[in-house]
């Protein structure tokens, strides 16, 4: 008995499968001739085939089942078509049911080698059945087709370009990975489309300091321009606009972080201070600017929609942080120790995330001590929050740079004062 259990265990899953799809496909079959031909005892009995094919031989029993239900599928789909036709019917039957019971043969089958494979995907089948209704909801009456594009541009450079980079280093000094780069675009679309949904959910209010938050692990520099642009336009979105201008700094001290953590665990001890710091001021400046503007943004409730993933964004910051590495390498390469601090503090003025990542780099193949590169993410991440004041006042005016500025000169203080004192 004992060595028939595995055997048992798959033909329960199996059942198991077959009953919780035909449970959920029955109650969309329909009553009188123009119901669907397969219901809850349809499914059961094809899960049950799919385990005994596979019991009483191999995959080609399998295959030779799989083939007969099949057939019996598509006879069952031309009398549903035969029979809206001769009602006068002209709504199409569609296949899904169809293609369900094939697909409930093979999972029967499945469940006789790797049940719990087998079980995982029958509830996600049984899910996707069941949650008809609401995605076509959402594709026809929520998603628009600009965001319907930009899913999937995502889905084919995380699921094309992505596997298919070499992963090696390339170029001049050998300091371009391009497995590394198409990382680093899926990334910045992930996170791009993260802060979109929050505007989107959560409206402007609460949705902007979101939106500031995760733009800021993509350019903090261009989020502040962003939310200035905004708070130009509509005043009444200065104070949730501000907020988020400054989380945005809040997340690229987080990503630092993280980036230092994953690349160069070393270093993480003597930075975690500085990091700390300057996120913890810009995080209470934030918080201060967000309740003090409650009453004023009181009204902001609807959110406007536009574009989840900006390509030409995204694209130009990921030719940025190539141009980083290859401005790094180079100077160094020439320069030295000085190149590095040279090179930090220009690129930081365009963006402290590709500074850090590139001084780690070039630290991980050990070009540079790991002083030198703990010394370029600072000085990248001082640099670049000069350029956020700049263009505070330049996108906002005076009134939002004078309400962002403070908060930023209290993050580099936290920065250096930390520095300081590791």
């Amino acid at each position: 008995m004992l060595a028939d259990a595995p055997l048992l265990l798959g033909i329960c899953v199996a059942l198991g499968i077959g009953l919780l799809i035909g449970a959920e496909r029955e109650r969309r079959k329909g009553q009188g001739t123009a119901r669907a031909a397969a219901g809850i005892r349809t499914f059961a009995v094809v899960a049950m085939l799919g385990a005994v094919s596979m019991a009483l031989g191999d995959a080609l029993i399998l295959a030779v089942t799989a083939l007969v239900v099949g057939g019996g599928s598509m006879a069952a789909y031309q009398r549903n078509r035969t029979n809206n036709s001769r009602t006068n019917r002209q709504r199409d039957p569609g296949m899904t049911t169809e293609f369900a019971l094939l697909l409930t043969c093979l999972l029967g089958g499945l469940a006789m080698r790797d049940n719990a494979l087998a079980a995982g995907l029958g509830v996600v089948l049984a899910l996707l059945l069941a949650a008809r209704d609401t995605m076509h909801h959402f594709v026809r009456s929520v998603l628009s087709e600009n965001e319907l594009h930009d899913i999937i541009l995502f889905s084919a450079a995380a699921l094309i370009v992505l596997p298919l980079a070499p992963d090696r280093a390339m170029g001049p000094f050998a300091a371009i990975n391009p497995r590394a780069m198409a990382q680093l675009v899926v990334l910045v679309m992930a996170i791009s489309a993260a802060g979109y949904v929050a505007m989107r959910w959560l409206g402007p209010r609460y949705g902007l300091p979101l939106v500031g938050f995760a733009s800021g692990f993509v350019s903090s520099v261009a989020t502040i321009h962003s939310m200035g642009e905004r708070a130009t336009q509509q005043p009444a979105l200065m104070p949730a606009a501000a907020a988020g201008a400054v989380l945005s700094s809040v997340a690229t001290m987080v990503q630092a972080s993280v980036v230092v953590a994953l690349m160069q665990p070393a270093l993480l001890q003597t930075l975690a201070l500085p990091l700390l710091l300057a996120g913890g001021a810009a995080m209470a400046y934030a918080a201060l600017l967000f309740v003090r503007g409650l009453p004023e943004s009181a009204t902001l409730t609807q959110a406007t929609a536009g574009r989840a993933i900006d390509v030409k964004t995204v694209l130009g910051f990921t030719m940025l942080f190539g141009m980083v590495l290859l401005l790094s390498a180079a100077l160094d390469a020439w320069l030295g120790s000085a190149g590095v601090l040279l090179s930090a503090a220009l690129t930081g003025l365009a963006d402290a995330h590709s500074t850090a990542a590139a001084a780690l780099s070039l630290q991980s193949a050990q070009k540079i001590t790991a002083q030198q590169a703990s010394y370029a993410v600072l000085v990248g991440l001082s640099s670049n929050t000069t350029m956020k004041a700049v263009v505070a006042f330049q996108s906002g005016g005076r009134a939002y740079g004078a309400r962002i500025v403070p908060g930023l000169l209290a993050m580099v203080l936290g920065l250096w004062v930390g520095a300081w004192w590791s």
